[in-house]
């Protein structure tokens, strides 16, 4: 039995273009924001629509997907873990934090219609994280 779960599960819209970075050791790294809405009832009977953003970065191949096929408005869902990071801002003089979801795999939504006009669908591809090791056969099965 796990003794702790950090798992997220979001599907939601991108609020603007993701953000490409590529770290020193040459590791390509996507900040994004995705909304994801709740309906909710006021003190008077009436339902209004809330928006709740959340951050998220994502790595390598992951970050790469998103980099060539996700924009602002793209529909995702993603499956992921919080992470909250720290740094000393030079500037203020402080600590800053920022908490965010680290994908680790995707479904992109919507299709992509690039600077040429051109769609490409993109419905329900999924990318799973690279996994370590050979792929399993049914040799490797011992029943």
């Amino acid at each position: 039995m796990a003794k702790s779960v950090n798992k997220v599960l979001l599907l939601g819209n991108i609020g603007k273009d993701p953000e490409v970075l590529v770290l020193p050791s040459g590791t390509t790294k996507v900040n994004l924001s995705l909304a994801t809405s709740d309906r909710i009832k006021g003190k008077g009977g009436e339902w209004h629509d809330r928006a709740e953003w959340h951050n998220l970065a994502a790595f390598g191949r992951t970050a790469e997907i998103i980099r060539d096929y996700v924009r602002k408005g793209s529909k995702l869902f993603i499956e992921g873990s919080i992470h909250t990071r720290s740094w000393d801002d030079e500037e203020s003089q402080q600590r800053k934090y920022r908490t965010e979801v680290v994908v680790s795999s995707l479904s992109l939504l919507s299709s992509l219609i690039d600077d040429t006009g051109q769609r490409h669908p993109s419905s329900m591809e999924t990318h799973q994280p690279e996994q370590f090791g050979d792929e399993i056969t049914d040799a490797d099965i011992p029943f």
